[in-house]
């Protein structure tokens, strides 16, 4: 479509937005005094207004059943997780491929003792060179304990020279090039610094054809673009939900695993009681029996209040609607890019392909990145600054308006 760089242009498109009444469900910080530009989504997504009221829930059946809000509650704390059936909706997946528990990392490191076999010649992880820095520790020492050396079992992809983002040609070259020796590919579904968004169905696709086990960390991925990984046949993912699922810091994990796994109970896993048979967990046998689906992984009880916010987000979601999301995504990102063409001190390192990029956009700063990164700040506009030199700014459709894009790049530009 034809932009224009005009504030009326962006109020107008404003008040065409559909989603626009969804910004009000959400708690705007200030700064000085002034209603801020949030643009940190894809770090701590902003607080919904109805959080409170869902924890509100739990700590009155606390209050006044204890213990017995376990069973009894209105929302039984016992049976907690089966109330997100949302959360697997929004991955695509089945409702038994999903659970909600842990955090991202622990969640990852239990998939590794299920999933990571070291077949002699066949034992490489495929990562992004640039995978989040958690990934690559929780990889590193799960290999140590094991007695494996990581820079002998971690394959990295790089971009080609003079380029910041990988192709997904030579993703997939990659693969097939070490097919025989390739254990497990692990990437992220869109990476962290440069907001690239990978093409998650066809790496998966050839991935399994070499043999290898597929994980997707999802932590800028989910709530950011639609996903599809039961159809996709993903083996597992984890994400966390307090970036664009807005469930607070430190918020709830969420794990897929497909139902080609869940329902091998045979597969070898860190037990926990959580994840035995409901139906018998309470007879208090020593004998680790695993659940089918995802749950068959959980380790512990629903931590309570932490789902309950996550809850809260998810309703949102549900109702706004992944797709409509994802359209509006598309346009503040183009609007964005369309405002910073010219822009001589910033360089847009995301790929431009819409298909390639969900709502961030990095910015590679050419001079004096961090003043230009604090002049945002004294703006009332809130983004993230990335050593060494990148700013990244998320434009979240469920908050952000076509006016907050026009104001933050009226500050670059200036």
């Amino acid at each position: 479509m034809e932009f224009q760089n005009d504030l009326k242009y962006a109020q107008q498109l404003d008040k065409e937005d559909t989603l626009r009444e969804y910004r009000k469900q959400f708690f705007i910080p200030d700064y000085q005094g002034n209603s801020v530009s949030y643009f940190c989504g894809n770090s701590l997504g902003l607080q919904p207004k109805v959080v409170k009221f869902y924890i509100e829930q739990e700590l009155l059946d606390w209050k006044n059943m204890g213990v017995e809000g376990h069973l009894e509650a209105k929302n039984p704390w016992f049976s907690y997780h089966h109330f997100f059936e949302s959360a697997a909706t929004l991955v695509g997946a089945q409702k038994e491929e999903v659970v909600m528990m842990n955090s991202l990392t622990m969640n990852l490191h239990l998939m590794l003792a299920s999933f990571y076999k070291n077949r002699g010649k066949r034992r490489k992880i495929v990562m992004e060179s640039s995978a989040f820095p958690s990934d690559f520790h929780a990889v590193q020492s799960f290999l140590q304990l094991n007695n494996l050396d990581p820079t002998d079992i971690i394959l990295e992809l790089t971009p080609r020279n003079g380029e910041h983002t990988l192709r997904t040609e030579d993703i997939i070259a990659t693969i097939d090039e070490n097919r025989l020796e390739i254990a497990m590919v692990l990437l992220g579904g869109v990476n962290y610094y440069t907001g690239q968004l990978f093409d998650i169905a066809a790496i998966t696709k050839v991935a399994k054809k070499a043999g290898a086990v597929v994980g997707w960390d999802l932590a800028h991925t989910v709530g950011n673009v639609p996903l599809q990984l039961h159809d996709w046949g993903v083996d597992f993912a984890i994400w966390c939900t307090y970036k664009y699922l807005n469930s607070g810091p430190g918020g709830v994990g969420g794990l897929f695993v497909h139902e080609e796994h869940g329902n091998n109970l045979d597969l070898p896993r860190m037990g926990g009681w959580w994840g035995t048979e409901e139906a018998t967990r309470f007879q208090m046998n020593k004998h680790f029996k695993p659940q089918t689906g995802a749950a068959g992984w959980q380790v512990s009880n629903a931590p309570v209040f932490a789902m309950a916010m996550h809850k809260a987000s998810l309703d949102i979601f549900e109702e706004a609607g992944m797709v409509k999301l994802r359209n509006k995504s598309i346009k503040l990102t183009g609007y964005l890019e369309f405002l910073l063409k010219g822009n001589k001190d910033v360089a847009i390192i995301t790929p431009k392909n819409p298909e390639e990029r969900g709502c961030q956009l990095s910015l590679l700063t050419k001079k004096e990145g961090k003043a230009l990164f604090n002049k945002l700040k004294e703006n009332a506009i809130i983004a993230d600054w990335r050593e060494p030199n990148v700013i990244r700014v998320a434009p979240v459709p469920l908050y952000n308006t076509f006016t907050d894009v026009y104001r933050l790049a009226e500050v670059l530009n200036s």
